[in-house]
């Protein structure tokens, strides 16, 4: 027999053996064929290594769906309120399977229920992708042929009376409707398939390494798992960045024939392509689990107080233990019977804990505002100041989520730094949350003006006005162009209004082609005498001014030390919850906390969010079978 070094540690074995002993003979030679530096890791570290690959593909995939939030919503022509339902379908998923999971995983082969997993993660992104392959090339509403090389003259009056005259003779009600517009329901089973593929990956990795860590590494292993956890949201969101960037049918159509940019309304990003992206990572997270044991050598005894205050994974062993519970209290009746007199009691001393119970409400409805802003701070980017959903992405991805994780970390160390109390925990928690809250307050003082669109916020004369009747887009100037109020086909004047489309601008002859078309002698321009400006329009809308630049420089660096002074106090926050409730109480606390948090703040915030965000729509586009589709125009005051 011989010690000699390998890797991390020493072990003993038989000369000629080499690292591969510290292996389980179960797993031969298969990890170490497949990765190189596998055998400098215990079966323990390289489970470690796995997971937190895995925490980071399910983050990734996590935030690149909030990304593409309104690239989907505008591709399947859907309100923000029925998109919120899209979203939270994968809480809807997760929790329907969370408690089964969480009980019966643990008795099972939990590396292989963790592949598993993964791989249904995968094939949800690629299930929410696949629409994109059946409903056909992206139709946006314009009256220039894309495909034109040449400088034929439009005339946008009769074009667009002709047009008029076949939706009145053709789209009727009882019509065919689109083939692409329920399509939006297999994104929904892909989000919730999404959801049910995570539910063992937390609970089963975690108790994973209760089990088979040493008690002086789980502190250190988590904060692995924690930090490249951190990793994953932002590049889901540099993801969606790039692929906003992306026309949604590149590959299918010449890119340069689009007449439409990113900054457009109209526009619809290669939203597909990150799924499968996203499903290739999770679909490689997938392997290495399948190679890992079912148990490894204890390194330790087991630990009798492994729930005992100071444990460093209480916290998230417990949150699950409740839905165990509550899975195996359905197995017979005599279980059912102990469950019940245990359950109630306990319950009951946890909701007449005030402290608890205050925080518990507190912490819903931080995660309700967590989920909204999440879901739809690219969206609110792209209609109050007019960016891009690629820069609106790549900002919150390189800016706020890194705020974030500074913050999370610095509370950390200021609670072992300075020895916070339970008092002083929540002092900090309440600061730093009240802080945070006055900078959001100061976030409703920074704007952009609506932009200047006649008939809608604007007269055609000029004068500020706002509304949503689609009879104000008619004026004197544009009734000899029999022109559709559905249309939404902006042009610009070089008084920077803002016309809907160039029948109602009143135009009646065109040059150039494609993304180069200019619009001329349009009859509604003339009639804005306190402007001044040629009787032509070019298209798409007008730039936003360069106030608007200022102001959201302003918004983003408000917004970033927000998110930086509120994450300051989660972790003492949550540390609170743990010392404040009593040893036996502990697991049942926190499991309430995460399923009250998904229940109340995961499934419905995105839906009432986006119930309000339609509220505030001025102009909706037009399905191709005569119905409501997405909005292209809130008003920027009440979106605030």
């Amino acid at each position: 027999m011989e010690r000699r070094g390998c890797g991390m540690g020493s072990v003993e074995h038989v000369q000629g053996e080499g690292c591969h002993s510290r292996w389980p003979q179960s797993m031969g030679s298969v990890c170490p064929a497949l990765i190189p530096w596998c055998p400098l890791l215990r079966p323990i570290q390289m489970f470690i290594v796995a997971l937190s690959f895995a925490f980071f593909s399910k983050a990734l995939s996590g935030t690149y769906m909030k990304s593409s939030i309104t690239q989907i919503e505008r591709r399947f022509d859907l309100s923000s309120s029925l998109i919120g339902i899209v979203d939270a379908g994968f809480e809807i998923g997760n929790l329907l399977f969370l408690a089964a999971v969480s009980h019966f995983g643990a008795q099972l082969h939990r590396p292989r229920l963790i592949a598993a997993g993964c791989a249904l993660m995968a094939v949800g992104s690629a299930l929410t992708a696949l629409p994109h392959f059946f409903m056909g090339q992206y139709k946006y509403d314009t009256l220039i042929k894309s495909s034109s090389n040449d400088s034929v003259s439009i005339t946008p009056c009769l074009e667009s009376g002709k047009q008029l005259r076949h939706l009145e003779n053709h789209m009727r009600p009882g019509t065919e409707q689109d083939a692409g517009s329920q399509m939006w329901v297999y994104v929904f089973l892909g989000n919730a398939l999404r959801g049910i593929g995570e539910t063992p990956v937390t609970p089963l990795g975690i108790s994973y390494i209760d089990d088979f860590a040493k008690a002086e590494n789980s502190a250190f292993y988590i904060a692995c798992l924690q930090t490249i956890t951190l990793l994953g949201p932002m590049f889901g969101f540099l993801l969606g960045s790039m692929c906003a960037r992306l026309y949604v049918d590149i590959g299918f159509v010449n890119v340069d024939s689009v007449t439409i940019t990113p900054k457009d309304t109209r526009w619809v990003g290669a939203w597909w392509l990150g799924f499968f992206v996203s499903s290739a990572i999770m679909l490689l997270a997938a392997v290495p689990f399948w190679f890992l044991p079912r148990s490894l050598p204890k390194q330790v005894p087991a630990r009798k107080n492994s729930s005992s205050t100071g444990s460093p994974l209480q916290g998230v062993r417990f949150c699950l233990a409740l839905d165990s519970l509550l899975a195996s209290c359905m197995q017979n009746d005599s279980v059912l019977h102990a469950f019940a007199l245990g359950f109630f009691p306990s319950l009951k001393k946890l909701v007449c804990t005030p402290t608890y119970f205050l925080l518990l409400c507190g912490s819903v409805l931080k995660f309700n505002s967590f989920i909204g802003l999440l879901t739809f701070k690219a969206k609110y980017m792209e209609q109050q100041f007019g960016q891009s959903a690629s820069r609106a992405n790549f900002l919150i991805g390189v800016t706020n989520l890194p705020a974030v994780a500074v913050g999370i970390f610095l509370g950390g160390v200021l609670m072992k730094r300075y020895k916070l109390s339970v008092v002083s925990g929540a002092q900090l928690s309440l600061a730093t949350s009240f802080a945070a809250y006055l900078l959001v307050i100061t976030q409703f003082g920074i704007k952009c003006e609506n932009l200047q669109v006649a008939g809608i916020t604007v007269f055609y004369n000029g004068t500020l006005r706002v509304s949503s009747d689609s009879h104000t887009l008619f004026s004197p100037c544009n009734d000899g162009c029999s022109c559709s109020g559905s249309e939404w086909d902006p042009v610009c004047s070089e008084n920077s209004i803002t016309y809907t489309s160039p029948c109602l601008a009143g135009c009646i002859s065109s040059s150039g082609f494609g993304k180069n078309t200019v619009f001329h002698n349009c009859s509604c321009v003339q009639v804005s005498p306190p402007l001044s400006g040629s009787l032509s329009v070019s298209i798409g809308q007008c730039p936003r001014s360069e106030t608007c630049s200022s102001s959201f420089t302003t918004y983003m660096t408000v917004s970033v030390l927000s998110s930086f002074i509120n994450s300051l106090g989660a972790t003492p926050g949550y540390m609170v919850i743990i010392r404040c409730i009593a040893p036996e109480l502990k697991s049942l606390a926190l499991g309430i906390q995460t399923l009250a948090m998904r229940a109340l703040g995961g499934i419905p915030a995105p839906v009432y969010f986006g119930a309000l965000i339609d509220l505030t729509c001025l102009k909706w586009g037009t399905k191709k079978c005569g119905g409501r589709g997405a909005c292209r125009m809130y008003d920027s005051d009440m979106y605030r």
